[in-house]
């Protein structure tokens, strides 16, 4: 047995915040933000935290599946913007959903996590362990950003991507996932500090930390990599593959890619415009708008690929 995903689901805030709003408090301007990035817009919530974006996802992915939320037998949500540092969103959203009879936990494996999840549960699938899961993608990452500092706060959105995974003869083929931490501080957000009664100072949270090049140089080197190696490991033709899904960062990402695996651009669908980079709800965000619109069809073969901070990253190859 396999993962297959069966439902997909996704939500984000109402509010949406253009390049041009950007303007009334940055030094930069539409052309400027979209040459460099694709973005032209992000949604950001006002109201809203991670599990309550998580949760809604969650619903709409039920809702596709067709299935009881007391069916599902695990629960994970992928985040490193949750509302409290414990207990989990996932179990928030485990509550909000009513399903009883999971267990719930959150990963942080930043960009990656969505794929992390799957790697996951995949192994619980085929251990026998579980046979229905809900993974979740899941940020709000307007809260850690700098908002004077026009060169990470233009790259990302809030949202939520939600996938209801069940045990089937067809679905998830391979997957891949690493990390290496001695690349730790290139992309990082500093937690409560350390301070407590014996340093006598008083606990600070920090602001997202990001050298772009650098992640910008590991992402086109990477992206490619994993994306050949599940190939070539699956023995898959790079032709047979109708979408590859990749992580939403950066249109000049998405493009070096292309050129790189030599897949045209049509096969590399792209939202970045609209949402910005979501971090671990990118790839399930984009996974819903294609099957609402009806570009993925059943039996089709899809790759996808995400990087992120640690530095992380992952791949899986399936069948629709």
């Amino acid at each position: 047995m396999t993962a297959r995903i069966i439902g997909i689901g996704a939500y984000a805030p109402d509010q949406v915040v253009t390049n041009q709003d950007l303007t009334k408090f940055l030094d930069t301007n539409d052309a400027w933000i979209r040459e460099r990035t694709g973005i032209g817009a992000r949604h950001v919530s006002t109201s809203e935290g991670t599990s309550a974006l998580a949760t809604e996802a969650a619903k709409r992915a039920i809702a596709d599946a067709g299935i009881s939320p007391e069916e599902i037998e695990i629960v994970i949500v992928a985040t490193s913007s949750p509302d409290r540092a414990f207990p989990s969103a996932a179990a928030d959203v485990q509550g909000a959903i009513g399903a009883k009879h999971a267990v719930a936990f959150d990963i942080t494996a930043a960009c990656s996590g969505f794929i992390y999840a799957l790697h996951i549960v995949q192994g619980f699938i085929q251990a026998g362990i579980y046979k229905t899961a809900l993974i979740i993608g899941a940020y709000t990452l307007s809260k850690v950003l700098d908002w004077t500092d026009r060169s990470s706060c233009i790259l990302f959105g809030d949202g939520a991507g939600a996938a209801v995974v069940r045990a089937d003869e067809t679905g998830v083929v391979k997957t891949l996932v690493g990390s290496d931490g001695t690349k730790n501080d290139v992309l990082y957000c500093q937690a409560r500090s350390l301070e407590n009664c014996l340093t006598g100072g008083k606990p600070e949270l920090g602001f997202m930390q990001m050298d772009g090049q650098e992640v910008f140089k590991f992402a086109v080197k990477k992206v490619p990599e994993i994306v050949n190696a599940i190939l070539e490991e699956t023995g898959t033709d790079r032709e047979a593959v109708q979408h590859y899904l990749l992580h939403q960062a950066n249109i000049r990402i998405l493009e070096a890619a292309s050129r790189r695996l030599k897949v045209p651009m049509d096969k590399i669908p792209v939202n970045i415009e609209r949402y910005g980079n979501t971090s671990a709800a990118s790839i399930p965000i984009l996974l819903d708008e294609m099957h609402r619109d009806g570009r993925l069809k059943r039996g089709d073969t899809l790759v996808m690929a995400g990087f992120g901070a640690g530095l992380t990253w992952g791949a899986a190859l399936m069948t629709w």
